[in-house]
């Protein structure tokens, strides 16, 4: 039963090979040829899945530090892998330079615009991302250049410790039982306690008592003028009211004055009948003047002419009375 686990001697593994049964001796080929299949594919799909066979264009990333950069990282877009580091080398100058592989299908992401950042977080490895604003320059050639953003958390651990140190020495200091927060809450216990006070809230506001109790008077006042100003417009309400029905009720002031108004018609409708009348009188009146003045006219005439032969009969009596005087005085009457 040991026999087989014991290895035979080398010149006797012919003989052992002859010793066996045909058929396991077949399926003992089969299997090794089988195993090694298998081990070729998995080296294949290996490679295939490293992108061994798949066509790429080459990137080259220059920064001044590459740690936790190794061969086999991602460069991720949008964090999807669009390539992977081939290799990290040193620059003459003392730059590293990353060369990374991107496949030909996932290379119009990148462009001639895109920009690449090198992150070292406080919690994971370090992470290569690309970043394209526009989409629609130009593609990224094979065997490009581009220079890396580094963003490492880590630097700014010191700035952030210190910055914690003075916040919890501000907050010793704020919360020290002669500081500022003690002393706010002093006051705000007093303020608590004066809320509570007979005055309230009106005491606080105004600072003493005596203020206090003048904005209560005040109010008090307020309400009896204002509980007068309602009177004062209830009457004046009343007031209206009556005024409404004295002046526009039935037997109101807008009645008498529409009768006033109607006598008042009627009376210039008469005055107007009148002075239609009189235009008419005055028509006559100026007519009957028109023929007077022709009288007048003829009367000045006649009177002219008699003027005329009473001078000329005066001029005669006194040519007689001149030759034969028979009166001392003698007189003519005129009409």
């Amino acid at each position: 039963m040991n026999a087989p686990n014991t290895p035979p001697p080398s010149n006797e593994s012919a003989l052992d090979e002859e010793r066996l049964p045909p058929h396991l001796v077949r399926r003992a080929r089969w299997l090794m040829l089988t195993s090694l299949a298998m081990l070729l594919a998995v080296t294949c799909y290996l490679l295939y899945a490293r992108g061994a066979f798949e066509n790429t264009q080459t990137l080259i990333l220059t920064t001044d530090d590459s740690e936790g950069v190794g061969v086999g990282m991602d460069l991720t877009f949008s964090g999807f892998a669009i390539g992977r580091v081939r290799r990290v080398a040193l620059a003459e100058d003392g730059s590293v330079r990353i060369s990374v592989d991107v496949p030909r299908k996932d290379a119009h992401w990148l462009r001639q615009s895109s920009v690449f950042t090198l992150v070292r977080g406080l919690v994971g490895g370090t992470a290569i991302r690309a970043f394209t604003g526009v989409l629609t320059d130009p593609p990224l050639p094979h065997g490009a250049v581009r220079p890396v953003l580094r963003g490492d958390a880590t630097a700014e651990l010191p700035r952030v410790v210190t910055a914690a140190r003075e916040t919890l020495e501000n907050m010793a200091a704020l919360t020290a039982r002669d500081g500022p927060l003690a002393a706010s809450l002093r006051q705000v216990q007093q303020t608590t306690e004066r809320l509570n006070a007979p005055n309230g809230a009106l005491g606080v506001l105004m600072g003493n008592d005596a203020d206090a109790r003048k904005v209560v008077t005040t109010i008090d006042s307020s309400r009896r003028v204002m509980a007068q100003a309602t009177a004062l417009l209830r009457r004046l309400d009343a007031l209206a009211q009556n005024a409404d029905t004295q002046v526009f009720g039935q037997e109101g002031l807008v009645k008498d004055a529409r009768a006033i108004s109607a006598a008042l018609v009627h009376t210039l409708t008469a005055t107007q009948s009148s002075l239609r009348q009189l235009d008419v009188v005055l028509g006559h009146a100026q007519a009957v003047g028109g023929q007077a003045r022709e009288a007048s006219v003829d009367l000045n005439r006649l009177r002219n002419e008699v003027e005329a032969s009473l001078r000329r009969a005066d001029g005669l009596m006194a040519e007689l009375q001149r030759k034969w005087p028979f009166a001392a005085n003698p007189e003519i009457q005129l009409p």
